[in-house]
């Protein structure tokens, strides 16, 4: 619950425009493993979104300091990992990127392209609130998911103003949809890490690497978080409640993890053949 009351009191501060939490400080106590690993991500969050998502992350990871089964090598790979999802590559974050690369090279008069931004990345960039709005005759569903694109360069005028116009949506970012979706991923994910350290300790690991499934963006990304959902909710939970009867949960997760690699159907089909198993071995 207190992990939950802070992300809304970050959320809060960052939507009214408020964000004056001081930048988090590493604790000198902290495993010296860790300690650069949470600094770049704390300099990182900070560009990201401000000093109160940063203070989120130090709150999230501090759960794992000095937990029992949690070796300064597991830390540091969770610090790093938690990182890279709290960065997740949306639109606004895109933007800030290629803003930033264009200035770095001075580069606003090469004439190249910086980005491809599909419609439904885009919306879900937006204030999910706008999409509750009905409005006559827009299939909002059916529209978002058009393979429509926007091209948008850095060495026009009008591309850099949709740029900066995107980037400047940072702002609004907790009140998005794809805010809302990783959020609750990540909340999620730390919580089966907590199940692991106190049921199947030896899975932890496999736990913690699971978050490396997700990135990128468009379907990609949309794929591999479905993917993630069915390996938690079809190996890693029931293993947890006690419902099925995985000794070796670790490999079952990499199993799964290689197989959905594989081809869109692999996750699917991997914790299929691993439950039935499963049953044939009880």
């Amino acid at each position: 619950m207190t992990g939950v009351l802070a992300s809304f009191r970050y959320l809060l501060a960052d939507v009214i425009g408020i964000d004056d939490t001081p930048p988090p400080v590493v604790p000198e106590d902290w495993p010296e493993a860790v300690k650069p690993v949470a600094r770049e991500a704390i300099t990182r969050l900070i560009d990201y979104q401000g000093p109160g998502y940063a203070q989120l992350y130090v709150h999230r990871l501090r759960r794992f300091v000095r937990r029992r089964g949690v070796n300064d090598v597991l830390l540091a790979e969770l610090a790093r990992l938690m990182a890279q999802r709290m960065c997740y590559e949306d639109p606004v974050r895109r933007a800030q990127l290629a803003l930033a690369w264009a200035d770095a090279r001075q580069s606003a008069n090469e004439g190249r392209a910086i980005e491809r931004l599909w419609v439904e990345d885009l919306l879900s960039s937006l204030p999910a609130a706008l999409f509750v709005i009905p409005i006559i005759g827009v299939n909002w569903a059916k529209w978002c998911r058009t393979s429509m694109h926007l091209r948008l360069a850095t060495a026009r005028h009008p591309g850099r103003f949709g740029l900066k116009t995107l980037a400047s949506l940072r702002r609004w970012r907790p009140v998005s949809g794809h805010y809302a979706i990783e959020r609750v991923w990540v909340e999620r994910w730390l919580h089966m890490i907590d199940r692991s350290l106190a049921k199947q300790p030896q899975a932890a690991p496999a736990i913690v690497q699971s978050a490396a499934m997700i990135h990128g963006h468009g379907q990609p990304y949309r794929q591999a978080v479905a993917d993630w959902h069915l390996i938690i909710d079809g190996l890693v939970k029931p293993t947890f409640d006690g419902t099925l009867a995985l000794p070796d949960l670790a490999d079952a997760v990499t199993e799964a993890r290689a197989a959905a690699a594989a081809s869109p159907e692999g996750a699917r089909q991997a914790v299929t053949a691993i439950r039935a198993r499963a049953a044939l071995a009880v």
